[in-house]
């Protein structure tokens, strides 16, 4: 039986081996009881080149094809399918050896933890690895993705509190890319998405962050939950996918809920304030012009401003949920900006937040 909380992924078949078409074509004139230097005389081709067919040495074109189809009753589409597979496959054998860059590059990407997800293959050799963990970042090659998944970190990176994993991060952004592919949304609206954070934030009390995938992409803003990568570090991501289609994506870094939907209204703040050309991966850091611009807006619209000169006045837990009933969010999200802002120590009113867990599903 199935286990339904692990995630299944189907991969092509490829065998380690190359049948030609020649190999067909042998059983098919067996059954007709007709010799090879018959169906020369047949297609008008010489028996020399049918032979050089059968042993995989000769290619069998689109012309030999539909000549085949008239002789032995096999579709032409067969017989170019057939050649077409056997020269895929001969180039597949014929691959170039790994060298010590690649196999680097392997080591350098959290291989064990995309395997476990089922997002790669088990027990595959290293050749096989390599083309399984491309196709993974739908790219042909190193360079290509270099080009293609290094630079959305780029700006990430010049942080000096910058303590993640490349590889961790950018496994974690393409997992996010791919789930956020099958998840419909409208065209973009800054208008309708503004209204849509009010929804958002009625959401913290109750704790359904499913609810605010469907509201969301009502406004042409995509949200995913991706579980975190070990040494991702990352709480948040923004990105466009096209000038109507935003994609926030949000890991379980913290598990309370007061850091996640932190989360989500900084990356909000991405969507609506700053430049759609851009990615912005989120550590938590405070040394980035746009990040503290960001973070800026997700605290004003969790507690707006006149409602935050009150936070000094709140001593006990009681104090706390009578102020978040009042304003309209969790009492979670109340004490995760005391601690910030240094009015309660972290360690005080935990039990307050609610635990979090993203379950790839």
């Amino acid at each position: 039986m199935s286990n339904p909380s692990v995630p299944t992924t189907s991969y092509p078949y490829r065998p380690d081996y190359a049948v030609p078409p020649g190999e067909t074509l042998r059983d098919r004139l067996a059954e007709m009881n007709l010799s090879q230097a018959e169906l020369a005389a047949r297609t008008g081709l010489s028996t020399k080149h049918i032979n050089q067919i059968v042993q995989g040495i000769a290619p069998l074109t689109p012309d030999t094809a539909i000549a085949l189809e008239r002789v032995t009753g096999v579709p032409a589409h067969i017989w170019n399918r057939r050649e077409s597979d056997y020269r895929d496959s001969l180039i597949r054998q014929h691959r170039r050896t790994l060298d010590t860059e690649d196999r680097k590059w392997l080591a350098s990407l959290p291989i064990k933890e995309l395997q476990r997800r089922g997002r790669l293959p088990m027990n595959v050799d290293q050749t096989r690895l390599f083309d399984e963990v491309l196709a993974f970042f739908g790219v042909a090659n190193r360079d290509a993705w270099s080009t293609v998944w290094r630079r959305p970190i780029a700006s990430f990176r010049r942080s000096t509190a910058y303590r993640s994993d490349p590889g961790a991060v950018i496994a974690w952004l393409r997992i996010a890319q791919l789930d956020s592919h099958h998840i419909a949304a409208a065209p973009y609206s800054a208008i309708a998405f503004r209204k849509t954070l009010r929804q958002v934030r009625a959401l913290t009390r109750r704790g359904d962050i499913n609810e605010m995938v469907t509201i969301c992409a009502e406004a042409g803003v995509v949200v995913v939950f991706v579980p975190e990568v070990a040494g991702c570090r990352i709480s948040g991501a923004t990105w466009w996918a096209g000038p109507t289609r935003a994609i926030i994506a949000l890991s379980d870094r913290w598990k309370k809920d007061d850091r996640f939907w932190f989360s989500f209204f900084h990356e909000a703040a991405h969507v609506l304030l700053h430049s759609k050309k851009e990615t912005y991966v989120d550590d938590g850091s405070e040394d980035d012009l746009l990040e503290r611009e960001a973070d800026r807006f997700a605290a004003a619209h969790l507690i707006s401003p006149t409602d935050a000169r009150l936070l000094p006045t709140l001593n006990t837990k009681p104090d706390v949920i009578d102020f978040a009933e009042r304003i309209g969010v969790s009492p979670g999200i109340v004490v995760g900006r005391l601690q910030h802002d240094g009015l309660w120590p972290w360690n005080r009113g935990n039990d307050l937040k609610n635990g979090l867990r993203i379950i790839e599903g």
